[in-house]
């Protein structure tokens, strides 16, 4: 089950979308936990038609999981991943026509409005009848399937990935005779893991199959050769990869991050980096891209004229490979080879090869929240102490205040204002065997993890509150009547006929509205960085 903040905004985000009846199921399911559609209909006290009718819609929408319990009913669970990601819809459209053109953006808001869907039923609802539009958009289609930006949506898809890897760990343990040890329990949990990879993997290869296609020899030779070619196959419904399109919201982070700290030449360079391994990125789980070669990058920015800009060098003219040669160092940190500057890092520089460091960047973009979190709340003094606590490790208040060079009450009062926004935490180590507090030592320091959950709660608030303030200025009366005129075929088709106090209604409503989504959108980015950037290393942090 979702927290509360999780669980209040996902089924805003429901409300919002599908309206108030499917919301109500959702909710019951986050409060509650996985239920079968009896309980559904009893909690809720709708209608077995319509609990039913909200059910398919939400399967169809992929924000449900429906499994057999071990008594053999079926039972649905929300995929919460699924529902936050609809926050994110309006940037996935705008980086597909960014790939792909106007054809790819446009079958990808198809596929996003329906959840799922085959070929035949992309080109239909599209409304395409042209043999040459046809063409352009078959084309992009086949784009979007084979670099992986839609997928195949299977009956595995549909069953929650925690399950599969409990079954087929529950499969791995039995076969272990006697007491397992720890080393047999954890190779048993990355058997599990390896499976359930491959099925995924498997599993998205289903999209293209195998087409024979004549094709004519060259000049005299007249027979026909036959070639095989990969094409879209009509029979399998499409779903959008989200992981696919969070790499590249995760490479414009890491862009925006390199220009901050250096300038537009550094940042070009970076750019060129991440898109020459671009296809073999898989997911933001990755610690680090693959290795590639200088000349590839020099190949890649080789009409790129404004490198040298960006640099103060003796030679007058430098080359393209000079440049990236510098900015790779810059970017390397390689004048500081200590883990200070390892961990101020974009990249890692040998002689010959390359490597985009994923989990630095991502480990410093989160720590960055974190201290202006503590900024906002508590002053430079606070971050002294955070920086402090997180580059040393556990420490006591007379330690913390002879280092920070603060007064010992100052200290003790900012320790427990931090401690009360779980912004940092204590470690008891006691003295003696009754642990009496009198003679116990009481250590501050950074549970990353922690802050990190606690941020992220009251970042779900704060766009539950955006979305509320969303729907209660569309719910004043004078807008809400503004709006349903709006909505009407004739005024849609000439919209003088609203008056000027009605535009003038609808023109601060679109303001407001424009405001609303840019503060969502800076929102989400921060719940980018700390959620989906944060599978690995916040252990290690």
């Amino acid at each position: 089950m979702a927290d509360v903040n999780t669980a209040r905004l996902c089924t805003e985000i429901i409300h919002t979308h599908f309206g108030p009846l499917t919301a109500q199921v959702v909710s019951i399911l986050l409060t509650r936990g996985r239920l079968p559609l009896p309980q559904i209909v009893r909690y809720t006290q709708l209608k077995p038609r319509v609990a039913r009718a909200s059910i398919l819609v939400l399967v169809q929408q992929n924000l449900l999981w429906h499994a057999q319990s071990d008594d053999g009913t079926e039972v649905f669970e929300v995929n919460v991943d699924e529902c936050l990601m609809r926050l994110r819809y309006g940037k996935v459209v705008f980086l597909a026509q960014e790939l792909f053109g106007k054809a790819g953006a446009e079958v990808v808001q198809i596929v996003l409005d329906h959840g799922k869907l085959r070929l035949s039923d992309i080109l239909s609802l599209l409304g395409i009848y042209d043999q040459k539009t046809i063409t352009v958009y078959r084309g992009a289609i086949h784009k979007l399937v084979t670099g992986a930006y839609l997928k195949p949506s299977t009956i595995l898809s549909h069953v929650s990935p925690k399950d599969k890897q409990i079954k087929y760990e529950a499969e791995e343990k039995a076969k272990i005779s006697g007491f397992p040890t720890a080393k047999e329990l954890r190779e048993a949990k990355q058997v599990a893991e390896a499976r359930l990879r491959r099925e995924e993997e498997e599993a998205e290869k289903v999209g293209l199959k195998r087409k024979a296609v004549d094709q004519p020899a060259h000049r005299a030779r007249k027979r026909k050769l036959e070639e095989d070619e990969h094409v879209v196959d009509e029979t399998v419904y499409f779903r959008v990869n989200f992981d696919k399109f969070n790499i590249h919201i995760r490479n414009n982070l890491i862009v925006g991050a390199t220009r901050k700290r250096y300038n537009e030449g550094a940042a070009i360079v970076l750019r060129g980096l991440l898109k020459t391994t671009e296809n073999s990125q898989c997911n933001v789980a990755e610690v680090r891209s693959v290795p590639m070669s200088v000349p590839s990058i020099v190949m890649q920015l080789s009409d790129e004229n404004s490198l040298a800009r960006g640099l103060l060098l003796d030679e007058k003219k430098p080359s393209n490979a000079t440049c990236i040669k510098e900015y790779l160092g810059m970017l390397s940190c390689g004048d500081n080879p200590t883990p200070a500057g390892k961990a101020a890092s974009f990249v890692s520089f040998s002689s010959s090869k390359v490597q985009v460091e994923f989990e630095i960047v991502g480990r410093r973009l989160r720590r960055h929240i974190l201290e202006s979190v503590t900024s906002e709340k508590h002053g430079n003094e606070g971050v002294r102490v955070l920086r402090l606590l997180m580059n040393t490790g556990k420490m006591d208040d007379k330690q913390i205040s002879k280092i920070v060079m603060m007064p010992g009450k100052d200290v003790r009062s900012l320790l427990t204002a931090l401690a009360a926004d779980s912004l940092i935490s204590t470690q008891e180590v006691p003295k003696s065997a009754d642990r009496n507090p009198t003679r116990t030592f009481y250590l501050w320091y950074v549970d990353q993890h922690k802050a990190y959950s606690t941020i992220s709660g009251q970042i779900y608030k704060t766009l539950y509150n955006i979305s509320m303030r969303r729907r209660a200025e569309q719910e004043v009366p004078e807008v809400k009547a503004v709006l349903e005129k709006r909505e009407r075929s004739d005024v849609r088709q000439d919209e003088g006929l609203l008056t000027r106090l009605e535009r003038e209604i609808l023109r601060e409503w679109d303001a407001k509205q424009e405001k609303l989504t840019a503060l969502e959108m800076r929102v989400e980015e921060t719940l980018f960085i700390l959620k989906d950037l944060g599978v690995l290393g916040i252990d290690e942090d």
